[in-house]
């Protein structure tokens, strides 16, 4: 998609306010992905990401910014946290691991797509597979039916949904087990270990008409995708498209301490930087290079500072942005402004139960006044603590709201948020609430 930065920064203002600083950076560094595809494979060759590093308070929009712009391009994007890692000779997750995750990341999008393309055609084998099955089961009610009209009768039933909770014994593809050989490490698939080596199993199993044929049409989608290309566009996207967000990147930037149990964060660091460099990691798909993926880390940035990080490190993160806390107007709008905003999910998940739940403007006033004002002089969690303020305003609401009542329209305005919000005003006594 070569939307040009301020397209890309529109579509994120839709779900993310305020922070036009970072938005930029991510929209140049987006664009520069599309304006380097266009160049010749010489020039290609010498030209690298400009990795960003967000500074700022949590729940300010650091990971959602990262997220929202991969989601905005389809890119593979995954999201670790740096105190995750541990050294090379410690035991625990190494660095490698975040580009391994990448891959498969990728390797799920680029079979979702394949799936996509090939579900037409699934579906129909899937559905004579079916109605083989239906036939069997429902011999006894074929009657002087010729064999070919008594299956299309079944199939137009089928597809109707009448046999959706019908139960039945369906022969399927059976998935070996995931398992974690090293505790908090990736969970390894024996079957893909072994991969061709030995044939697919299938066991029996009941299941409702439903179940099996999504399984069915799963099954059949694989016999039509061809894997080796998969593989090979998984590696081409992650290693030219690929994003890796790095959170809580302060915490292993400190220099103070080198005994105990810190002990590892510099190497962490030295571990990471191979990576940001730009070297070949080695996944079940095959060999990857990390040359060309971007990395944006992200960190509150408290204690530590930047500088802190080794000067290597450092160096690969050129583009430096922070993020601002969010004020009284940021909540107004965020509650407001945002595509799914907080206001209408919650008059969404209401109105199952027949509420019809409304916020006057001077509501919304309230409520931004009360987070902004909760942040300062408490811990600043940012946008999450509208979700702990409205968690309380609409506690209520929420528990008594249920069974066979009438809609009723409930109409939220600042006496009402005052009057409920007045004890976490008071005395801050928000420990139970606090994420």
């Amino acid at each position: 998609m070569d939307l040009s930065p301020k397209q890309i920064v529109n579509e994120l203002n839709k779900h993310i306010i305020g922070q036009d600083e970072a938005k930029k950076a991510v929209a140049i560094a987006l664009r520069n992905r599309y304006r380097r595809a266009q160049l010749s494979p010489e020039l290609r060759e010498e030209i690298t990401p400009k990795n960003i590093i967000m500074k700022g308070p949590t729940g300010v929009g650091k990971t959602e910014i990262a997220r929202r712009l991969a989601k905005l391009v389809k890119a593979p994007f995954i999201k670790v946290e740096a105190t995750k890692y541990t050294e090379v000779g410690y035991v625990g997750k190494d660095v490698e691991g975040m580009v391994r995750d990448l891959v498969e990341c990728a390797y799920r999008l680029v079979k979702d797509e394949k799936e996509a393309e090939v579900r037409v055609k699934a579906l129909a084998t899937a559905e004579k597979r079916m109605v083989k099955l239906l036939a069997e089961l429902k011999k006894a009610e074929r009657g002087e039916l010729a064999r070919d009209v008594f299956e299309e009768n079944l199939l137009a039933s089928l597809r109707k949904g009448e046999f959706d909770k019908l139960v039945i014994e369906a022969d399927v593809k059976d998935e070996p087990k995931t398992m974690e050989l090293v505790p908090g490490g990736a969970a390894i698939n024996l079957g893909s270990i072994l991969g061709e080596m030995l044939p697919p199993r299938h066991k029996k199993r009941k299941l409702t008409v439903k179940e099996a044929m999504d399984l069915f049409v799963l099954e059949e989608a694989e016999k039509l995708i061809d894997e080796d290309a998969v593989k090979d566009e998984a590696l081409r996207r992650a290693e030219n498209d690929g994003i890796i967000f790095i959170d809580e990147i302060d915490k292993i930037a400190g220099k103070e301490n080198t005994s105990g149990a810190d002990v590892s964060r510099e190497g962490v660091q030295r571990d990471i930087l191979p990576i940001v460099e730009g070297s070949t990691v080695m996944t079940k798909y095959g060999a990857v290079k990390t040359d060309y993926m971007l990395f944006i880390a992200a960190g509150a940035f408290h204690v530590a500072r930047v500088e802190d990080l080794i000067p290597e490190l450092q160096g690969r993160f050129p583009v430096s942005v922070e993020l601002k806390s969010l004020t009284k107007e940021d909540f107004v709008n965020i509650l407001t402004n945002t595509e799914h905003s907080l206001t209408q999910q919650y008059a969404v998940l209401l109105a199952v139960d027949n509420i019809d739940l409304k916020f006057t403007p001077d509501a919304i006033e309230a409520i931004a006044e009360i987070s902004e004002d909760i942040n300062l002089t408490s811990e600043d969690i940012g946008a999450r603590r509208l979700h702990t303020v409205m968690e309380y305003l609409l506690e209520d609401i929420s528990f008594n709201a249920g069974g066979d009542y009438p809609l009723v329209t409930v109409e939220i305005d600042r006496k009402y948020v005052e009057e409920h919000l007045s004890k976490i005003t008071k005395d801050r006594d928000l420990k139970k609430y606090v994420l």
